[in-house]
């Protein structure tokens, strides 16, 4: 494994276009062979066409919280898909996951984020269209591990039932939100309080059940992985973190950051996720 990551301040490249009367015709015939050639048409610096990005959340959030990578990556021409999780378990949510994966053509980088990582490892399995995963402060999970054991496997998470609280819903299900007085100590660490009050008014509750529902079979296992481990994680352990890490064999990159580093550090969050898409031209 590496450690690997740019500057969270870099500047991403805006285009110019100028256009000159009496050479039109000619820079027209020169431009659009150098556009395709480049990432202009949807072409990655290899001649191929970059992957669509997947990009799927955790529990206690929704697609908002991709916001600053999504748009860093449409930026620079990359289709971007961000798909609802369910959040009402294991394998549902991977079922729907891998459902709609069904519809997307071409190569995919797949990304999730918290309990994402055991959506996308088990939805991705047997989809040989899914070149590289990518995990954001998440779970890797093997087969038969589910998000509480690998929670408490090492010291340091903030997440537990005094951090909860339980609302019934439909169904018989149990809906467990973070409290949101504690929201930002765990999840939210790095981002300004009136940041973190906002995410924790707007969160999605996931069911209960799912925190004790066994991962399937890893995606990981055939298919390449990146991994972004935030330091400051209050939420999953960095320890936790580094252990599923290693034993994914995925390319590391460690942040100090909070459970949300794709909020708090978006363009770090994208290097990689660009730094997958790369690997998968070649």
């Amino acid at each position: 494994m590496k450690s690997a990551g740019k500057s969270a301040g870099k500047p991403r490249k805006r285009g110019v276009r100028f256009a000159v009367l009496g050479t039109a015709l000619a820079l027209a015939t020169a431009i659009v062979p150098a556009a395709a050639a480049s990432g202009a048409s949807g072409k990655s610096g290899h001649g191929t066409a970059k992957p669509t990005v997947v990009l799927v959340h955790g529990a206690w959030a929704d697609g908002s919280s991709w916001n600053g990578v999504v748009r860093d990556l449409q930026h620079d021409g990359y289709t971007v898909d961000v798909p609802p999780n369910p959040l009402r378990g294991v394998a549902g949510d991977s079922a729907y996951l891998a459902s709609y994966l069904s519809t997307v053509p071409g190569p995919i980088v797949l990304v999730g984020h918290s309990y994402g990582g055991f959506v996308i490892s088990n939805a991705a399995t047997g989809n040989a269209n899914v070149k590289a995963l990518v995990y954001v402060d998440a779970y890797l999970p093997a087969e038969g591990e589910t998000l509480n054991a690998l929670t408490a496997r090492f010291p340091g998470s903030q997440v537990g039932p005094d951090a909860l609280n339980f609302v019934p819903s439909a169904g018989g299900v149990v809906d467990a939100y973070v409290k949101p007085a504690l929201f930002r100590g765990i999840l939210a660490n790095d981002l300004p309080a009136e940041r973190a009050g906002e995410l924790a008014a707007t969160q999605r509750p996931i069911a209960a059940s799912a925190l004790n529902e066994p991962s399937g079979a890893p995606a990981w296992n055939t298919i390449p992985s990146w991994d972004v481990i935030g330091t400051a994680d209050h939420a999953l352990p960095a320890a936790a973190q580094q252990f599923m890490a290693k034993r994914a064999g995925a390319t590391v990159t460690k942040l100090n950051a909070s459970h949300l580093s794709m909020i708090s550090h978006p363009n770090r969050v994208t290097d990689v996720i660009e730094d997958a898409a790369h690997h998968t031209a070649n």
